[in-house]
């Protein structure tokens, strides 16, 4: 039968009658304090009840803690992109045990991760922080996920419930999504993760949903609590709570961040009227301390999870091994990869993301990891000094001033790179320094220990600027209010920064205004420079309802500096030549912060910049080029067909380059699969722009590939679950039962055989469709994968379980899942249109 949602992993009933004697210990008063965040990222503790204080943190690639900077390195893990472009549940299981592992030594009770909203669009500004377009690879990998971190006994939280597909808006505008595609698509990843992962913790979004925010929406009771008997916790995204009665009624159970927010005094108020029945803050209450004692913050209710012990070696190579799994081989003409590292002279590595690549994406799943291997390092190390790599960038495809990197700071003193952060009052009092190994600032409610915050006037930065190469170099700062740069002593500007009128609070810290100021440096030459930041609340708070809470709470900005290079013209013809003067070329392209983030959508698919010029040069040089796309999301790719080998990479976290150093020499086969569809235009494609405040679903059920066969439908570049490795497959035969009961599970059989010379893994997807249906529903839609490995010659079977679901729909009349009874058609293959095996099943009536 088809798995009903059951509770989640609850304490004992022992224990669950110690949490009502807990809870009956507590006033009104202090009940509703432990329902508002204590800060941006933990929760109140309650002597009277035992209850220590609880810790969250983002996020989706790597486990941040309290601190957004480099002072708190993070193991930064593949971009969830690619983790689902793995199809392997049980290694995204394992990563998650290592993210567990990672929020116990950081403190964290609470992972603010996985997010499974839909690829509805990949103009989706965190399209890179979703797994997929399909609700059931989502739900999978997600189920996967969730396991591995809770398995740990750090809680999980699944994300954004529901409809925050795109951040156009997304705070205000209102997803009409029809009851079948809700149910069926936007619902079914967490329903899944829900029921099967049985996660402890859900967030609600931003956005509205049919006519309610979704911190105020029915969805959360009659979907949560009364369909899937959820019995954990529902927080708000950061911010989203913006009413005290409405929301409190709802089954929100958490406001974060705190300690402001509409609850706290205002709803005990609503309480003592009767407005807000109590027995709702009971079980808000309830939830939050059984969520403590799952993850072990209760006395004397201890949890028996522990997260698994990894070193850094090991750790290192599972992420090693994760990305070269995500990575997806589009295209490989001749088999020029994998490569023969015996007869290779020359490699040219060459690009915008060769040196410094893009591991993972702006926003909250932003972590800073203690190292990050780019795929010009990779390479190198693996090939040795046998073997001459050169480099260039061949364009600069940002319009942004980048961060300052560490390698042109030193500290003023001198004794070593860094620079100094000075905390002043207003009377220029110094309240406080320190040291720090980055140039991008984060404070989230504390300056740090000894510094008052509320005395803090405005922060300086003192470094000295050491050039590497002669030449100009652009020096700033970016962020929201005044700023003054001062340079060798004289001050260079005095400018204040703000938004434009309309723009995103979020897109403005991702994205912050910037003034730059040039100096002409000498090869080895060293400047002192000071930038200063005015504290001005008031500067973050004009931008809107959001942006006066972040404003009490919040300091971000940073120190940026752009070493001198050619003109684009002028490193796209070096490229050429290095190209041309090598065996290989492995050019290196992708996204920019600037076009791929949280906080706003994306306004082209194209790659920025002139990036398709230079692959397109270089492709003419060497006929042996290798294009690496480092993207979260698709990007066009107008020269595919003129390239000799597509990698798609994703953001692939901090092993980038020895991960790409593996596949590229064979030591690993790329083992990744399309998790979503790679457009070949921008035609026909869903928009992500709200139309008075209102964002309509007009595609229905018809997302990602489930539109194939309409008359709106444009061929794609790669379709869903394409993907290539490096040796070949026959697929022999495919053993499905003629007939099943209807709500009965049932496995399918695909027998292939490795008809190459290498060992590889294959994932063998099955589709189920619905010849003559009387119900609307794609053409085919998938129902079931499994991913199975052979030796060269071997034939193996893959046992593919296809949940009934797969073969049920919405009834929208009744309000329940329905069957169509009859022939439903199942097909196998490597991709959603490469499928030669068919097979018929009949499905009976109820």
């Amino acid at each position: 039968m088809t798995r009903q949602p059951t509770p989640t992993d609850a304490p004992p009933a022992a224990d669950e009658a110690e949490l009502a004697r807990r809870l009956g210990a507590l006033t009104l008063e202090q009940k509703v304090r432990l329902l508002t965040g204590a800060d941006f990222w933990s929760l109140h503790p309650e002597p009277a009840v035992g209850l220590r204080r609880l810790v969250v943190s983002d996020g989706p690639a790597g486990v941040r803690g309290e601190l957004w900077d480099e002072r708190s390195p993070s193991a930064n893990v593949p971009s969830p992109t690619a983790l689902a472009a793995t199809w392997d549940e049980q290694l995204v299981e394992k990563l998650g045990g290592l993210l567990a592992n990672e929020a116990r030594a950081k403190g964290v009770d609470v992972l603010l991760a996985p997010t499974v909203n839909l690829h509805r669009t990949p103009y989706g500004g965190r399209h890179f922080e979703c797994f997929s377009e399909d609700p059931l690879l989502t739900a999978r990998i997600g189920v996967a996920y969730v396991k591995g971190v809770q398995g740990g006994g750090v809680a999980a939280t699944v994300k954004h419930f529901v409809g925050n597909d795109s951040e156009t808006q997304r705070m205000t505008l209102d997803a009409r999504i029809g009851e079948r595609a809700l149910r069926e698509l936007y619902l079914t990843p967490f329903e899944a993760i829900v029921g099967e992962g049985r996660v402890w913790a859900v967030m609600a979004a931003y956005n509205g949903v049919n006519g309610h925010p979704m911190t105020e929406s029915p969805l959360l009771r009659e979907v949560l609590h009364d369909d899937w008997n959820f019995d954990g916790l529902v927080m708000s995204d950061w911010f989203a709570a913006r009413t005290t009665e409405p929301s409190a009624r709802a089954a929100l159970d958490l406001v974060m961040p705190g300690p402001i927010g509409p609850w706290g005094d205002a709803l005990v108020a609503a309480v003592r009227k009767g407005k807000v029945d109590e027995a709702l803050v009971d079980d808000k209450v309830l939830r939050l301390l059984r969520l403590a004692a799952r993850v072990g913050a209760l006395d004397g209710i201890p949890t028996t999870a522990r997260p698994p012990e990894e070193d850094t070696a090991s750790v290192a190579a599972r992420l090693r091994e994760t990305a070269a799994a995500g990575f997806v081989l589009a295209r490989n003409e001749n088999a020029v990869l994998p490569l023969n590292r015996v007869v290779l002279k020359k490699v040219a590595v060459l690009g915008p993301n060769a040196a410094v690549a893009r591991t993972l994406g702006g926003g909250s799943a932003t972590v800073f990891p203690p190292y990050t291997v780019s795929p010009l390092d990779g390479i190198r190390a693996a090939l040795g000094d046998g073997v001459e790599v050169t480099h260039g960038i061949g364009v600069t495809p940002q319009t942004r001033t980048p961060v300052a990197p560490l390698s042109h700071l030193r500290l003023p003193d001198g004794s070593g790179e860094g620079t100094e952060v000075r905390f002043l009052a207003a009377d220029g009092t110094l309240l406080g320094t320190e040291r720090r190994a980055g140039a991008a600032y984060t404070w989230m409610g504390s300056y740090g220990p000894g510094v008052p915050v509320g005395e803090v006037a405005r922060v300086e930065v003192h470094t000295v600027v050491r050039a590497t190469d002669a030449g100009r170099y652009s020096l700033g700062g970016s962020g929201i209010g005044r700023f003054r740069l001062s340079v060798a002593g004289e001050q260079a500007f005095d400018v204040r920064l703000q938004l434009p009128p309309g723009a995103d609070l979020v897109e403005g810290l991702m994205t912050p205004p910037q003034r730059l100021h040039t100096v002409e440096l000498a090869e080895g030459e060293e400047t002192e420079i000071v930038l200063t930041h005015d504290i001005d609340v008031d500067a973050v708070s004009a931008s809107g309802s959001t942006g006066e809470a972040i404003g009490d709470a919040v300091t971000m900005f940073q120190l940026n500096l752009q070493p001198p290079h050619g003109s684009d013209d002028e490193e796209i013809e070096r490229a050429v030549a290095l190209a041309r003067a090598a065996e290989v070329a492995v050019v290196v392209v992708g996204t920019t912060e600037e076009v791929e983030s949280e906080g706003f959508d994306r306004t082209s698919l194209a790659l920025p910049g002139r990036q398709d010029e230079l692959v397109r040069r270089v492709a003419e040089a060497n006929p042996r080029t290798v294009v690496v796309v480092n993207s979260g999301a698709p990007v066009l790719l107008p020269w595919a067909d003129d390239v000799a080998a597509v990698l798609l990479a994703w953001f692939p976290g901090q092993e980038f380059g020895n991960a790409l150093a593996d596949v590229l020499l064979g030591t690993a086969e790329p083992g990744g699969r399309l998790p979503t569809v790679w457009p070949a235009s921008e035609r026909g494609l869903p928009t992500t722009e709200p139309s008075d405040g209102v964002l309509t679903y007009d595609e229905g059920l018809f997302i990602g590939h489930r539109g194939a066969g309409r008359a709106e439908w444009q061929p794609p570049r790669y379709d869903f679950g394409h993907g290539l490795g490096y040796t070949t497959w026959e697929y022999v035969s495919l053993d499905i039962p003629a007939e099943v009961p209807p709500g009965t599970d049932f496995t399918a059989e695909v027998r292939i055989r490795n008809t190459g010379t290498r060992h590889g893994k294959e994932v063998v997807q099955i589709y189920a469709g619905r010849p003559g249906s009387g119900v609307e529903r794609p053409v085919r839609w998938l129902a079931g994968f499994a991913v199975v490995e052979a030796a060269p010659g071997e034939e193996t079977a893959a046992t593919v379980t296809v949940d009934a679901r797969a073969l049920r729909h919405w009834d929208t009349e009744s309000g329940r899942w329905a069957v169509e009874p009859g022939t439903f058609r199942l097909e196998a293959g490597p991709s959603s249109t490469t499928l030669p095996l068919t097979a018929d099943i009949a499905v009976g009536r109820s």
